[in-house]
């Protein structure tokens, strides 16, 4: 299971469009290594600040949460910590 937890969004000043570029980038990777981008949670974070680490921000109001694919069905999150819980054992 996968996480990719991008980091560093206060330095972009919090850019939709840079989230997008990073997830489009790193999807096309991480297919390469046997992923399916859709069972990863991708989630903008800024640990610095703690946005999206504990709870949601309000700095990326564009961010709706991720959806990822589980055994048992579609999980949904919006933080860190959520994709964190969604880890299957």
């Amino acid at each position: 299971q996968l996480i990719v937890a991008v980091n560093k969004m206060d330095t972009t000043k919090w850019s939709e469009d840079r989230f997008n570029e990073i997830v489009k980038e790193t999807s096309t990777f991480i297919k390469k290594v046997g992923y399916n981008p859709k069972a990863v949670a991708f989630v903008p974070i800024s640990g610095w600040h703690g946005d999206n680490m504990l709870e949601e921000s309000t700095n990326m109001p564009w961010y709706k949460g991720w959806t990822k694919e589980n055994k048992g069905g579609a999980v949904k999150g919006k933080t860190l910590l959520d994709a964190i819980d969604a880890i299957e054992p």
